[in-house]
């Protein structure tokens, strides 16, 4: 007589190798079983390979109902009691006081850079950068300032440099240790990626760390001024967005999959003035700040929507059900219109009208690199290395061109020409013209560039990755014309 694990055993192999209890899902998964009640058509007539990705599918979906989401306590500008000072940013308008420039919109004001340089030629000063980072550099008064991380000290810093000799003024360590998990970082990214803020009397930066997100303010000699934290984070790939200035607050963006928000605190202060919920879900961009439709706008892309907010209050204006889940591109507006390109999971670049009405749009993917909005048309430069010219009125398309390798370096406009770099250090300069594509230089310097340059007083300041070996230095570069 069999014994009762064998009697199981025997009794499995006649139900094709299954328990009793689960041999109809065996079956069904292996192909061999359709019930004769299904119909055709039933999830039970599912192809052999579609079967397995749909038992993969609901495996992953049960996962995901673990995902731990915090609910953000949104704080409004009436609670708050925080006052909102008409602070001017006037004097700012021929600096680079923040990420892409003193408008936002990555354009800068009319001067006249070089188009031509290498290693020997309009160098007027180049600096290592200690560790590794994405930041771009900043410029304002007589400072360069930017971020980096030393990973294996665990070290977040604000570096300032004299604007010009490159001499490094100060390298101010704001956190030491509490770095993310590698698996918690893109492998292209680093934990130095956002570009400070600087309105001349003090320095705006944030990292993620221990967690958190947490700004920190400096004066103009590197001494930290306050520090907030600004809430949870859970991370995918790392955190990107630059904080960006309106009146008297300093305002940042901090999307993720644990539950994402923006805040804006006073900047003097430090104090929340008004912080409101957004998605649970991963995206990187920027905000705007614009005015369009007369009034000021803050605008950011991604979350599969395109929201406007009150810059002052923190309240919803409108949101559009456009570009994708993932964003990393900051928006740029012209005239009444305001443009969004996204490239995770789906590729769309989009015009809205100044209320969010969609004007026109096509499935290209610009993904890391922001557009640029000049004298009627829409610039991009795509992470392919494909450039793009469209009408922006009605998204004609102009002409597009190869420029060849990765791009993350987003584009800037400068007296009727765009500089941009890509991943091999390869730095393009062409004309903004919309009629054909005008090559006006390719600059061979370093090995990469993430970075986006700042053009101030016709001095184009960059950062480039040389390397050696399997070795990488990071350095901060001054461009212009030999005196």
């Amino acid at each position: 007589m069999e014994s009762e694990p064998d009697a199981r055993s025997a009794q499995y192999a006649k139900n094709g190798g299954a328990p009793p209890r689960k041999r109809h899902i065996w079956r069904w998964m292996t192909c061999r079983y359709r019930p004769a009640a299904m119909p055709p058509r039933s999830l039970f007539a599912v192809h052999f390979p579609c079967r397995w990705i749909i038992v993969c599918c609901v495996v992953v979906a049960a996962c995901g109902c673990g995902r731990k989401i915090v609910e953000v306590e949104e704080i409004s500008l009436e609670s708050s009691g925080v006052e909102i000072r008409d602070v001017s940013h006037a004097h700012l308008a021929d600096q680079w006081p923040m990420w892409r420039g003193p408008s936002e919109n990555g354009v800068a004001p009319l001067q006249e850079p070089t188009t031509e340089w290498d290693a020997a030629t309009n160098i007027r000063w180049m600096t290592d950068i200690p560790g590794r980072g994405h930041s771009s550099p900043v410029v304002v008064g007589d400072l360069v300032i930017l971020t980096t991380a030393i990973d294996d000290q665990q070290k977040q810093i604000v570096l300032g440099y004299d604007r010009a000799t490159g001499q490094q003024r100060f390298a101010t360590t704001v956190h030491e240790g509490g770095f993310p998990d590698a698996r918690e970082v893109h492998r292209k990214a680093s934990n130095a990626n956002n570009t400070v803020a600087c309105d001349g009397t003090r320095i705006y930066s944030v990292f993620f760390n221990s967690g958190r997100i947490i700004a920190t303010t400096l004066d103009m000699a590197g001494k930290i001024a306050w520090q907030k934290e600004l809430g949870p984070f859970r991370s995918r790939f790392g955190f990107a967005p630059s904080p960006v200035l309106y009146k008297s607050l300093v305002i940042y963006a901090a999307d993720n999959v644990g539950g994402g928000y923006i805040v804006a605190l006073d900047a003097e202060t430090g104090q929340v003035a008004w912080r409101v919920a957004r998605p649970a879900i991963n995206s990187h961009s920027s905000p705007l700040i614009a005015r369009v439709g007369g009034r000021d706008q803050l605008l950011i892309p991604g979350c599969n929507q395109v929201v406007s907010y009150d810059p002052q209050t923190g309240k919803q204006l409108w949101s559009a059900a456009e570009t994708s889940e993932t964003t990393c591109g900051t928006m740029v507006a012209l005239d009444d219109m305001v443009f969004a390109a996204g490239g995770y999971p789906n590729a769309q670049t989009v015009a809205l009208s100044a209320d969010g009405r969609k004007v026109w749009e096509n499935r290209t993917k610009v993904y890391e690199p922001s557009l640029l909005a000049v004298d009627g048309h829409l610039y991009a430069v795509a992470d392919n290395g494909i450039a793009y010219c469209w009408s922006a009125r009605d998204g004609t398309e102009r002409w597009k061109k190869r420029l060849g390798g990765g791009f993350s370096s987003s584009p800037v406009y400068c007296n009727g020409r765009i500089y941009v770099s890509n991943l091999a250090g390869r730095h393009f300069v062409f004309a903004a013209n919309p009629e054909r594509f005008e090559s006006i230089a390719t600059n061979t310097l370093g090995d990469d560039c993430y970075a986006s340059p700042a053009i101030v007083d016709g001095h184009i300041f960059t950062r480039i990755g040389f390397s050696t070996g399997t070795q990488r230095q990071e350095r901060l570069v001054c461009i212009a014309d030999a005196e």
